[in-house]
């Protein structure tokens, strides 16, 4: 997953934000940690239902949390699922695509055992711009949830 192109600013359909904010509740599963970083991703990515976004490496980023293609056949193989249509359910479906970026997130999680460097990863392969958007994300983590929101019951749930 290379750089995207940032998802363009778009009035939300009534409704639609409640909607993504009640799959970011569901896929969360009630871990306040999880749900903070879901919606760090979701405020940095801004997509929308039915978003599709195209990249300069020839990808798009799909829906509210702006899922990269590259990991459509990763997800169709998953939940043996066609590719086509794991590709619309991510555009147009909030919950799939919350539960998608659920799975990114916590792959790479897993994988790196670093919370920030899994946090780039959803974004990047590359060192640099897994750094610049980590940043970016808690940020919007700041902004959303207070200056607290990385105080120590904060990193202690999250482990």
């Amino acid at each position: 997953m290379l750089t995207p192109a940032p998802a363009l600013a778009k009035q939300a359909a009534p409704g639609e934000a409640a909607e993504i904010a009640r799959c970011i509740r569901v896929a969360a599963r009630g871990l306040g940690w999880l749900e903070k970083t879901l919606w760090g991703l979701r405020t940095q990515e801004a997509g929308w239902i039915g978003a599709e976004i195209a990249n300069t490496n020839g990808t798009h980023d799909l829906g509210p949390l702006q899922i990269n293609t590259w990991w459509v056949p990763r997800l169709a193989r998953l939940i043996d699922r066609p590719e086509h249509q794991v590709r619309h359910w991510l555009r147009y479906n909030a919950c799939f695509n919350a539960e998608a970026a659920r799975w990114i997130f916590l792959s790479g999680l897993e994988t790196t055992g670093a919370y920030w460097k899994a946090v780039g990863v959803y974004h990047s392969p590359t060192g640099w711009r897994q750094r610049a958007y980590a940043a970016k994300v808690a940020n919007h983590m700041r902004i959303r949830f207070g200056p607290d929101v990385f105080a120590a019951s904060s990193a202690g749930e999250r482990r």
